[in-house]
């Protein structure tokens, strides 16, 4: 693999940075998380026409065609900019799932809408016990005369009040299956969760005899569990690239501060206390970007050792955002803590983002099994 960004990439970060810059300042960031969905048409029609909806899938289905070390890339400056609003479980979750169970009809008909961002969508997977298993899918899906029956409940499904469809993990009998929901199906519930990242809304959805049609059915069984593995796994590189951006943008507001800030009659960063917490934001950072990058391109290559390259990468940066978020509170002191303070948005989503798709003590588990299955 390549240690560092080609040129094409390069160009796509820096082209990435200059968008989200204009597009989505902090300002906007701030006005976005108080409202009820924290999304924003506009923007997002503007993300469309660059493309960013798109980025991965196929020409045929409207996308751009590129791979998943420049969807880290385009992801790694959305997380600098702290982005609102649905983009992860759209593009990343329900369009990565469809894209791997669904039939051709079924691409034309639904992933080529995400990719013109003409549809919003999400995944729900996570039931009571909360755990990103796909065998903990216990939604029930019964077979009718037209199609399929749901009952039960998810939760904590991301972005639910703004998709146009849910792709619903549901069991079949013994067997794990995908189907495609819309959100304004009849006995169909969605109702807000309270979450500590308000630029992500968390919702309840119930499902009440929801009835899905044979055509809106996408996978079952092991086909069914490879697709939601693979969207799982995606998420996880891009949400850790994500993690890489918001790490580098709170270490800049630390260093900022700490050459601005002056005691003694002096910039409080030529104490050395003051250079350590900046020299272990430094380092939590980039080894979390080495990770990201290269679990990426061990996923897009298919690599013997991509699962266990992606728990890796998401174990650190779970554990590494969070930190990189301590230290620079502690180089701010109390004003790190304040609402008009920056830092405190960022943690936030840290610790957020740090359970989303699994915290480091499971993936360190899942580490493990991957390992002992190899032996």
């Amino acid at each position: 693999m390549q240690f560092g960004l080609t040129e094409t990439q390069q160009v796509l970060k820096n082209s990435a940075r200059e968008f989200f810059s204009a597009v989505c300042p902090i300002a906007e960031v701030r006005r976005l998380m108080e409202t009820d969905t924290a999304y924003d048409a506009a923007l997002w029609q503007n993300m469309a026409h660059q493309g960013w909806t798109g980025i991965i899938f196929d020409e045929e289905y409207g996308g751009l065609g590129l791979g998943l070390v420049e969807m880290a890339v385009a992801l790694e400056e959305m997380g600098r900019a702290l982005l609102p609003g649905p983009y992860l479980s759209t593009v990343l979750l329900a369009g990565v799932a469809i894209d791997a169970a669904g039939n051709p009809a079924q691409k034309r008909k639904y992933l080529s809408r995400i990719s013109m961002g003409e549809a919003h969508a999400t995944l729900a997977l996570l039931e009571a016990d909360a755990r990103w298993d796909p065998g903990a899918v216990q939604l029930d899906a019964q077979p009718t005369l037209e199609g399929f029956a749901l009952n039960g409940r998810k939760m904590f499904v991301p972005d639910a009040a703004t998709a146009d469809f849910l792709v619903c993990a549901a069991r079949r009998g013994p067997d794990l299956g995908l189907f495609i929901v819309p959100r304004g199906a009849p006995g169909l519930k969605i109702s807000p969760l309270p979450a500590m990242d308000e630029t992500r809304k968390l919702y309840q959805v119930a499902f009440e005899d929801v009835a899905v049609a044979e055509d809106d059915f996408l996978a079952i069984g092991d086909s069914a569990r490879d697709a939601l593995e693979r969207a799982l796994a995606v998420a996880t590189v891009a949400l850790t690239a994500e993690m890489v951006g918001g790490m580098q943008r709170v270490m800049e507001i630390a260093v900022e501060y700490a050459k601005a800030r002056k005691q003694f009659g002096k910039p409080i960063g030529q104490f050395q206390a003051v250079q350590h917490l900046c020299a272990d934001m430094l380092l939590l950072t980039e080894s979390s970007r080495s990770a990201a990058y290269y679990a990426a391109w061990a996923l897009q290559e298919r690599a013997p050792e991509a699962g266990v390259a992606v728990s890796i990468a998401k174990a650190y940066a779970s554990d590494a955002y969070r930190e990189v978020g301590n230290r620079a509170i502690q180089v701010q002191g109390g004003m790190g803590f304040t609402w008009e303070n920056n830092v405190h948005l960022y943690y936030k989503r840290a610790k957020a983002s740090e359970l989303m798709f699994g915290d480091a003590t499971y993936h360190r588990e899942r580490i493990a099994h991957l390992v002992i299955d190899k032996l």
